[in-house]
C-alpha cells in the first residue's frame, strides 16, 4: 500500500528539478515479436521509449542483449523484461556492483562478454571510459538530460538517476545504548561508534569509490585519506555492494550505514522497517549519477544502442520508483518519486562533485586508501 500511494503521488517534483560473468543469471521472458517500424511508431506515439524504425530492425537483426546491471535486482528485472516486452529482443542480465563490472570489463579489455552497463554510479563508468572501455554513441534521447552535467560530454554514458549520499541510522539500538545519531561526517570518528558502522568495500563498490573521492575532495588528498584511516577504527564490516549496509540497519546488525539515502527509503517503504532514520551530513555531502553505457566491441551494438535510447526514457526509468528504488530521475519528461521529497532529501544540496578529478584518479585515490589500511584491510573487506 506504501508503494502505491507513492506511486500516486510521483510527479510533484518534476518542475524543482528542471533548469548485468561467465553466464547471467537473469533472462527475461520472452515476448511476441512485431516488427520493429510498428514498435518505434507505438512507442513514439505514447511519447516514450522513442527510438528510429531503422535502429529498431537493426537491433532486432542482433536478436539478443547482454546486460549487466549495478541498479538494484528488482529495478534491473523489470527494465530487462520491459525491454523485451517492447522489442521483442531477449535480454540476458546479471546484477554485479560497479566496481565488479569494471574490473571485468578491463580483463576483457575490448572483448567484452555483455554488451551494456545499466545503473550503479558513474565513478568506475568514467575510469572505464579513461581506459577506452565505452562506446561513445550520441543518443537521441539524451535531449531529454536536465543537465550536461548528466552526461560524458562524448557520449560514453549516460546519467539516468541522481542519489544522495549520507547515513542511514537504527533508532532502536542507538537508543538502547544512549547514543546520540551522529550529524556530520566528522562525528563518525567518535569512538562511541567503533564497531557500528557498515561501509561497502572500496575494491568493489561504486558506492565507496564516491566515498573516497568525495572525503578527498572535502578535505584535501593527505587529509581524506587519513579521515578514511581515522574511520576505519568503527567500521565493522566492508559489504561488497553499496546497498549492503542499507539492508542490515532495519534488523540491527548494522546500527549506522554510510550510503545512498534512497536505498534507506527502500527499507522503510518496503520493508517496513520504521526504525531508520536517513541523515543529510550536516556540513554537506555528494551526490552519485547513476548511469548506463555501451561496451566497447560488444557483441550485440545495435542492440546496445536501442538500450540506451531505452535507459533515457520515462518508459524505463520510471519503472525504478515501481520497483523500490526512489533515486531522483534527470530527465525533464520524467515522473519523479515524491517520496524521496518526503524525506526531506533535496537533490540540488549537494556539494560541488570534480568528475573530471574522479575520472583520472579514482583508482589510484582506491589504492593509496588501501594502502594507508595496511593490514586494517582484513576479512571485514566482503567480495562475496
Amino acid at each position: 500500500m506504501k508503494k502505491l500511494i507513492a506511486l500516486l503521488l510521483c510527479g510533484v517534483m518534476t518542475a524543482s528539478l528542471a533548469g548485468c560473468a561467465a553466464a547471467p543469471a537473469g533472462t527475461a521472458s520472452a515476448p511476441a515479436a512485431s516488427s520493429g517500424a510498428s514498435e518505434a511508431a507505438e512507442a513514439e506515439e505514447g511519447g516514450e521509449a522513442s527510438a528510429d524504425s531503422d535502429l529498431v530492425a537493426a537491433a532486432k537483426e542482433d536478436g539478443e542483449l547482454i546486460v549487466y546491471g549495478s541498479c538494484e535486482e528488482d529495478y534491473l528485472a523489470a527494465a530487462c523484461e520491459h525491454f523485451e516486452e517492447l522489442y521483442g529482443i531477449k535480454v540476458q542480465y546479471q546484477r554485479l556492483s560497479t566496481g565488479e563490472v569494471q574490473s571485468k570489463i578491463e580483463e576483457e579489455n575490448g572483448n567484452p562478454s555483455g554488451d551494456v552497463w545499466f545503473g550503479g554510479t558513474t565513478d568506475p563508468y568514467n575510469v572505464a571510459t579513461a581506459e577506452g572501455l565505452l562506446e561513445p554513441y550520441e543518443a537521441e534521447n539524451a535531449s531529454h538530460l536536465l543537465s550536461d552535467m548528466y552526461r560524458d560530454k562524448d557520449g560514453n554514458w549516460y546519467g539516468i538517476y541522481k542519489g544522495i549520499l549520507g547515513f542511514m541510522v537504527n533508532t532502536d539500538e542507538l537508543d538502547r545504548m544512549g547514543i546520540e545519531a551522529p550529524a556530520d561526517w566528522e562525528d563518525l570518528l567518535d569512538p562511541k561508534y567503533q564497531g557500528l558502522i557498515w561501509l561497502s568495500n572500496y575494491n568493489t563498490a561504486g558506492t565507496a569509490k564516491l566515498v573516497v573521492n568525495t572525503m578527498i575532495q572535502k578535505y584535501g588528498h593527505d587529509e581524506g585519506i587519513k579521515y578514511l584511516v581515522d574511520l576505519d577504527k568503527n567500521i565493522e564490516v566492508y559489504t561488497k555492494s553499496g546497498s549492503g549496509p542499507s539492508k542490515n540497519v532495519g534488523t540491527g546488525e548494522c546500527v549506522v550505514g554510510i550510503g545512498f539515502l534512497h536505498d534507506g527509503i527502500t527499507q522503510i517503504e518496503d520493508n517496513g522497517y520504521g526504525n531508520i532514520e536517513l541523515i543529510i551530513p550536516s556540513s554537506g555531502t555528494s551526490f552519485e549519477v547513476g548511469a548506463t553505457a555501451i561496451f566497447k566491441g560488444c557483441a550485440h551494438p545495435n542492440a546496445a544502442k536501442l538500450w540506451i535510447e531505452y535507459a533515457l526514457s520515462p518508459e524505463c526509468v520510471e519503472l525504478a520508483a515501481q520497483n523500490g528504488s526512489y533515486q531522483f530521475l534527470v530527465l525533464d519528461n520524467a515522473e519523479q518519486p515524491a517520496i524521496a521529497a518526503e524525506f526531506g532529501l533535496d537533490p540540488e544540496n549537494v556539494m560541488d562533485y570534480d568528475f573530471e578529478d574522479a575520472k583520472n584518479n579514482t583508482t589510484t585515490y582506491v589504492e593509496e586508501v588501501m594502502e594507508a589500511l595496511g593490514s586494517a584491510a582484513d576479512d571485514r573487506f566482503q567480495t562475496e
